[in-house]
């Protein structure tokens, strides 16, 4: 009866130590792919990019969004061409 538990015992443990030897490969190989891929997100800028309103509808738009005519920013090119619109004031 020793004997069986003892081998048992053993191939349980053995298990388990090759359960967390794949679990800690796993990680490993999941922090490499993370770091190579890291420079891509460096590269993007992590300032926050200035807002403007549209001189029609007033609606606020990131300025790489807006369209820029007349020296006014407009949130589409329909509402450049209907002109400056009176907001109230906010």
């Amino acid at each position: 009866m020793g004997k069986i538990l003892f081998w048992v015992v053993l191939i349980v443990g053995m298990m388990l130590l090759t359960r967390i030897l794949s679990l800690h490969n796993a990680k490993n190989r999941s922090d490499r792919m993370a770091n190579k891929a890291a420079p891509k997100r460096m590269a993007r800028s992590t300032d926050p990019e200035q807002m403007v309103r549209c001189a029609h509808c007033g609606i606020h738009l990131p300025r790489s969004e807006a369209v820029l005519t007349g020296g006014q920013t407009w949130c589409s090119r329909e509402h450049a061409k209907q002109g400056p619109r009176d907001h109230p004031s906010t």
